[in-house]
Parts: structure tokens; C-alpha cells; sequence
């Protein structure tokens, strides 16, 4: 981290889980550190997130759409933590238009700002698993096939495509991380339709019961956010990474009901029901993911420290202190 002291370092969608945890990091370090963030309601921006931080960042609420504000967010930048997005794969086969503004437009934006500028930072996209959509073969490598099943993917993969092409085109250092479930404390809590274990875990401390499509046996690969972010630091500071894309989950496949069932046992009385699949939703079903790490391995050193069993203890423990921060919305309906 002390490579980063005095560093000046821009985080888009910055108030969310992985940015604001990014940003204390970061703030700890020395860096100086600005966070842009939309704070639009329906997604993960909170001001609490960036609690005891606010007086020592430049925050500034503001769209990555907005092509005139990202010259000046760009402006002077070492490091660029690009994670604005709209984030429900669900909603972005609804409202497909938003999705290609925010995820596609928006990516255009800022790596437009940074050329127009001649600003030349190291930029760390988050990207998703969901590029790889109907999954052929576990563990997924970097080199699975894109069968994107939702235009959520196609747009990550979209602007995937962007940040390359920037860095061979333009010479802009980027790097795309793909990101597989993450969880963790400082996620949004007002609906369902982002993280499904910080969703159980709402459920379960209203006492609600935790609703598993079929049988549950399909794996998935849930990633803390706290290696996520340190995957995201490593990323930004190793020249052996720069054009490239990495899986970053935990390496571990675990069955949806196991993790339902973790979640309920850590909250005395919650139940867990099965409920037959919605339609239109087996369709997105993408089948077993496992992240394939050795890539990101070999080439700068990442590898998950936190279990998932000891990652859901401790989002569980910090949202029984900070409930009222995250509790403001209606309960919406369960994934």
C-alpha cells in the first residue's frame, strides 16, 4: 500500500461496497483520493459507506454519462478504480437502454475523457463472470467462451472490449478484473436484485425465509469484498497486468442451498424453502461457475484469504450494527 502514498486516485461508483472499501484503504495509505458516485436510489450508493472518510476525499455526486464532468473527475489522476455500473443482470434485461447507457456509453465516457485529456492512468475495470453466460466447464478459465445470457453481460463484455482497445489503440494501461459473486459489508440492502448472500442475510434478520429456485444444487463461486478489493490494488500496481483480463472469485464452488443454509444457521430460526423455478428465469441460469484463479495467480500473486463461512460472519456481524443505515427501503421480493 505504500506505493499508492500521495497518489492521486479516482474511483468511480465509489460510495458503494467494493469502492468505499477501496477508498478506506486507500485513504489509509495516503493517497488522495476522489469518489464519484450517481447516488442514484436504485443502486449502491451510500453516503455511510464513506463514514469518517468524507472529510478526507473530494466526493463529488455526479455520472459517469456526463462526458464534460469525467474530463475533470480524469483530470490529473495516477490511478482510475472504474466500477460505476448499473449491476442487476435482471434488470438489465428489462430496461436494455439504461444498461447500454451506464455499462457501455458510460465506460465510452470516461476512457474518452482520459484520451481527450492525455491523461494516462492505470485504469481497473470491473468486469463479471456473467460475460461467460451458459457455462461449458468448470473451473472457468479466462479463455471459456462468452455465451452471455443477459444484456448485462453482453455490455460488461462490451466494455471489457473498450478498455483494451484503449490500452492497445491509445496506449492507456487498463486492466479488467471479473468479478464473480461478491458479498460482503456496505452493499445496498434495499432490494434482492444485486447480491443474493447479503440478500439472505437481510431475509434472515427480518425473520423472513430464504427462497431456493428447484433444488439448489447449482455451485457458485462467492468472493468476499475485501479480497475483492485487494485484488483491485495488486491489479492497479503490476505492469504484468496491464491489457490483460483475470477471473477474481474465491476459487470455490459452493451449492446455492449450502449457502442459504450457512446464512440461516448463523441466525437462529430462519428457514430455507424451495419454490419451483419463475419463468424467464431458468433462462438466465447460467449452470455451475467456479472461478479458474490461475492466471491472476501467476501473474500478480492474488489469492482469497477470507472463507465464505467467516465472510458471511462478518457481514452479518456488521449489519446488526448498522441496520438503520441500510434498512430505509420496503422489502422487495426475494431472488
Amino acid at each position: 500500500m505504500a506505493a499508492f502514498h500521495g497518489k492521486r486516485v479516482l474511483i468511480t461508483g465509489g460510495a458503494g461496497m467494493l469502492g468505499s472499501t477501496l477508498a478506506g484503504r486507500l485513504v489509509a495509505a495516503g493517497a488522495v483520493v476522489t469518489v464519484l458516485d450517481g447516488m442514484l436510489p436504485q443502486y449502491g450508493g451510500n453516503r455511510f459507506n464513506l463514514s469518517g472518510l468524507l472529510d478526507r476525499i473530494r466526493f463529488i455526486e455526479g455520472d459517469i454519462r456526463n462526458r464534460a464532468l469525467m474530463r475533470t473527475c480524469v483530470a490529473g489522476a495516477d490511478y482510475i478504480f472504474n466500477l460505476a455500473a448499473q449491476v442487476s443482470y435482471i434488470d438489465s434485461n428489462l430496461d436494455v437502454f439504461t444498461d447500454l447507457d451506464v455499462n457501455a456509453a458510460g465506460q465510452l465516457n470516461l476512457l474518452e475523457a482520459c484520451r481527450e485529456t492525455g491523461m494516462r492512468p492505470r485504469v481497473v475495470f470491473a468486469s463479471s463472470r456473467f460475460i461467460y453466460g451458459r457455462i461449458e466447464y468448470t473451473p472457468v478459465d479466462e479463455n471459456h467462451p462468452r455465451n452471455c445470457l443477459s444484456i448485462y453481460g453482453i455490455h460488461k463484455l462490451a466494455a471489457e472490449k473498450y478498455h483494451w482497445y484503449y490500452n492497445v489503440r491509445h496506449g492507456l494501461p487498463t486492466v479488467s478484473l471479473r468479478i464473480a459473486n461478491p458479498y460482503g459489508p456496505r452493499q445496498q440492502m434495499k432490494h434482492s436484485r444485486y447480491g443474493i448472500v447479503n440478500w439472505f442475510i437481510r431475509l434472515a434478520l427480518d425473520g423472513e425465509p430464504l427462497t431456493v429456485y428447484g433444488s439448489g444444487q447449482q455451485q457458485r463461486d462467492y468472493v468476499y469484498v475485501g479480497d475483492v478489493a485487494e485484488a483491485f490494488l495488486m491489479a492497479a500496481l503490476d505492469d504484468r497486468a496491464i491489457g490483460k483480463s483475470y477471473n477474481v472469485g474465491s476459487g470455490v464452488g459452493v451449492r446455492f442451498r449450502e449457502m442459504a443454509e450457512m446464512v440461516a444457521g448463523m441466525i437462529p430460526g430462519t428457514v430455507v424453502k424451495e419454490v419451483p423455478w419463475e419463468d424467464g428465469r431458468y433462462f438466465i441460469e447460467t449452470g455451475d461457475y467456479i472461478s479458474d484463479l490461475k492466471k491472476i495467480q501467476q501473474d500478480i500473486g492474488w489469492q482469497p484469504t477470507v472463507s465464505l463461512r467467516d465472510g458471511i460472519a462478518k457481514t452479518i456481524e456488521f449489519y446488526r450494527q448498522h441496520r438503520a443505515q441500510y434498512w430505509s427501503a420496503p422489502v422487495a421480493s426475494a431472488v
